[in-house]
């Protein structure tokens, strides 16, 4: 008989009140008698529970030693059966209690959240305007077929991997390929599903359809990594063959010197491995308490034991490394302009300070409130660039082929807008995405913590990737991934450079922080889909909170691994004092308690905050 295993610790529970309430409450007398065997009603009940509780454990001691796993489990399955046939039942009660505790808290620290994929599968686009004989018809993505024109409203998700027939707008294509800036598309351009359409409308041409697209095709990569999880042996299993070999040895010398079973069932009694059930559990909630406290959520408690060891990190560029907020890099005027960079700048902000372009906005947030000059005669051509009078000046910003279509000058190779000033060329500003300020004291700090090896995975340009990798402090800088790839580059991780953790935060690092063995998302600006494939979540907009959630998971698995080894070394104590037949079988239980306390009594320590410098990363002059 099965049951849910929180629901067998409240059976437990139960039983052994009514047990307590038949015995010294109602003082009941024997249901029957076998020969001088009584049988009371607590006893029966009891013994039902238990031989219910050992099969159980046995089925699921068969089923982890199939998958190769070997627990302490069968240590308990000894004790119970061994309190049942020397008659105690409240030794039997005890340990089922401890037993099913363990089971209860370890589920606790180990299933606190899988929601799976509900955000990005609610984000998938689902209708489309298909345009049929010249009117717009709402229809299911399922039902477009190759060939059918669509119209992609300002701000409408594309529903579907297609070409532009007509019109040119802007798309942002980053929670997709990590690109920084929106890409223009203009007639006979792709378009990839998921990606969000600027302010003017496009008639696209469906290329593929809604299960072959680029949006849909992340949510399978994330459904395929999710159903085919990392396998990772829980820390007490570790333990579990040494300390069954011991106790099981330990309990027949005592039945042999004794020639007395009940010596063997008293051992079997202390040997309960309830203490080394119940240490790591609690060990790994403490834990995950303390990340929480740092605004870090963690699903799991297997994340702590992974992020604890990790050898490589991965971490995600645009919104992850960088702000995704353009800044100015250089302003270079033209070699035979007379205008400064001051001037230049000043012009280019004057008349972009009415545009809500990414690139308008990011020239105007940064700008002197003394730079701005008012501007006349505003003319914006979509995709292509601004125009305006500024001091009597005809003022052009834009591509270069809008600002001076005759000027032979090499366009540059970065995210950048050209100035002429009275039709005349006058030179150019290039913008970069601006890195955090805390990424490269976070990556520093991660070497410091773990000597792991980091890379950088991203969508972007080379010249744009090597940039922000080198000014962090990342070697290893992989570049012009889709999301695919990305996840190849984590899975041909060697072994030895495992376990790996990625962080990121779009769509398009869904996948792959499902296919790292620890997926940790930047999830303060609400990027859902990322959050949910992760096994944690940074709740503020700070990645050095990385370093937080790896010390904190040093501390932790440092506290429960002792706690485990005392928990170890008291039992044997224990057993070795038992084997000399001085311990009852029901005494026997409650030292099991007694251990029981201390053991939860060092697994809080895990609470509290680190500050061993291996741990955190941070040196003592600090």
């Amino acid at each position: 008989m099965s049951f849910k295993r929180q629901w067998k610790f409240i059976l437990v529970l139960a039983i052994g009140i009514v047990g307590l309430f038949c015995q010294f409450g109602l003082k009941t007398k024997s249901l029957f008698q076998i020969g001088n065997l009584q049988f009371p009603i607590q006893a029966v009940l009891i013994d039902i529970v238990g031989i219910m509780m050992a099969i159980s454990l046995l089925a699921e001691i068969a089923s982890d030693f199939k998958s190769g796993r070997y627990g302490v489990d069968i240590l308990a399955v000894i004790a119970v059966v061994s309190t049942i046939l020397i008659g105690d039942i409240w030794a039997e009660w005890m340990i089922l209690v401890m037993m099913t505790g363990g089971q209860t808290l370890e589920d606790y620290a180990t299933g606190q959240a899988d929601k799976e994929l509900r955000s990005l599968l609610s984000n998938s686009p689902t209708i489309a305007n298909k345009i049929v004989n010249n009117e717009l018809v709402s229809v299911d993505v399922e039902q477009l077929k190759i060939g059918d024109h669509v119209l992609i409203k300002p701000g409408e998700q594309v529903p579907v991997d297609g070409k532009v027939v007509s019109g040119e707008s802007s798309f942002d294509q980053s929670s997709l390929t990590g690109e920084s800036v929106p890409v223009t598309k203009k007639a006979e351009d792709e378009l990839m599903s998921g990606s969000i359409n600027g302010s003017v409308a496009v008639e696209m041409a469906v290329t593929k359809k809604a299960s072959d697209s680029e949006y849909q095709t992340i949510v399978s990569l994330v459904e395929s990594s999710q159903a085919k999880p990392a396998k990772f042996v829980k820390m007490a299993d570790r333990y579990a063959v040494p300390f069954t070999i011991i106790s099981l040895v330990i309990g027949i010398a005592a039945w042999i010197h004794s020639g007395n079973p009940v010596n063997f069932a008293e051992v079997m009694v202390v040997a309960s491995p309830c203490p080394l059930l119940i240490a790591a559990p609690v060990a790994l909630v403490s834990g995950m308490s303390s990340m929480s406290k740092h605004h870090i959520i963690v699903k799991s408690g297997p994340t702590l034991e992974k992020l604890a060891t990790a050898k490589t990190f991965a971490f995600d560029k645009t919104g992850t490394l960088t702000e995704n907020q353009l800044v100015i890099d250089e302003i270079v005027p033209a070699s035979d302009s007379s205008y400064s960079p001051a001037t230049l700048q000043s012009y280019a902000t004057s008349v972009e300070q009415q545009s809500s372009h990414i690139i308008a906005n990011s020239l105007v947030n940064v700008a002197d409130k003394n730079l701005l000059k008012p501007a006349t005669n505003i003319k914006e051509s979509t995709g292509q660039g601004i125009s305006g009078t500024v001091e009597g000046h005809l003022v052009k910003v834009g591509k270069l082929d809008y600002v001076k279509p005759q000027e032979k000058a090499a366009t540059v190779n970065a995210t950048a807008v050209y100035i002429s000033i009275d039709d005349e060329y006058a030179g150019y500003i290039t913008f970069k995405d601006q890195v955090r300020p805390e990424s490269a004291e976070t990556i520093a700090r991660l070497k410091r913590q773990s000597g792991a090896h980091i890379m950088m995975l991203t969508g972007d340009h080379k010249d744009v990737a090597d940039k922000i990798g080198e000014s962090v402090g990342v070697n290893d800088i992989r570049y012009g991934l889709l999301p695919a790839e990305k996840i190849a580059a984590i899975k041909n991780v060697p072994q030895e450079k495992r376990p790996v953790v990625m962080t990121g935060d779009g769509i398009n690092d869904a996948p792959s922080l499902s296919a790292a063995d620890v997926g940790i998302a930047m999830g303060a600006k609400g990027a859902s889909a990322a959050s949910e494939s992760a096994d944690a979540i940074i709740m503020v907009n700070d990645l050095s909170k990385i370093n937080d959630a790896v010390a904190i998971s040093k501390h932790t698995m440092k506290v429960a691994n002792i706690d485990v080894l005392t928990a170890i070394t008291i039992v044997v104590i224990i057993e070795l004092i038992a084997f000399t037949g001085i311990i009852p079988a029901f005494w026997g239980a409650i030292l099991q308690e007694v251990v029981d306390m201390i053991s939860i009594s060092l697994a809080l320590l895990a609470k509290t905050t680190p500050k061993n410098p291996e741990q955190t990363g941070i040196s003592p002059a600090k």
